[in-house]
């Protein structure tokens, strides 16, 4: 068996990928947390805060911060008291929409650039091994 470092490049690959996110998304004012939060929300509007922690890899704490944060910016909504249950379901709104277009420029920009130097099967055979070892793990 060889010695290869593999967990150590995806480690390095993807701390670069999000320094160069977080470089990316600066100027709109978002971090990439804020960005995965918008992100998931389009994808799954009225997400738990706990499912959303989840899904951009903070803590629950956390996500209640990163939320407030763009509610005071007009990006998510959330009613003042739940409909039923505790749940407080947090929508995006327009400006929140519109911040999440201008911001999926910028991240696809640097995945492009990630994947530069990567034929379209290269990227395709990455894709494949990466959700391989997710599974190998989960």
């Amino acid at each position: 068996m060889v010695n290869t470092q593999v967990g150590y490049a995806l480690k390095q690959a993807q701390a670069l990928l999000h320094a160069r996110m977080e470089e990316a998304l600066a100027p709109l004012g978002l971090t990439v947390s804020q960005y995965s939060c918008l992100h998931s929300l389009r994808r799954e509007p009225g997400i738990s805060a706990a499912a959303l922690a989840r899904a951009t890899f903070v803590t629950r704490q956390s996500m209640n911060a990163l939320l407030q944060q763009l509610i005071d910016r007009g990006l998510v909504d959330r009613p003042a008291q739940a409909e039923t249950g505790r749940a407080l379901p947090a929508v995006l709104t327009a400006a929140g929409g519109s911040a999440l277009d201008s911001a999926q420029v910028l991240v696809d920009a640097v995945q492009e650039r990630m994947l530069g130097d990567l034929t379209p099967a290269e990227t395709a055979a990455l894709e494949r091994a990466l959700g391989a070892c997710i599974r190998s793990l989960g």
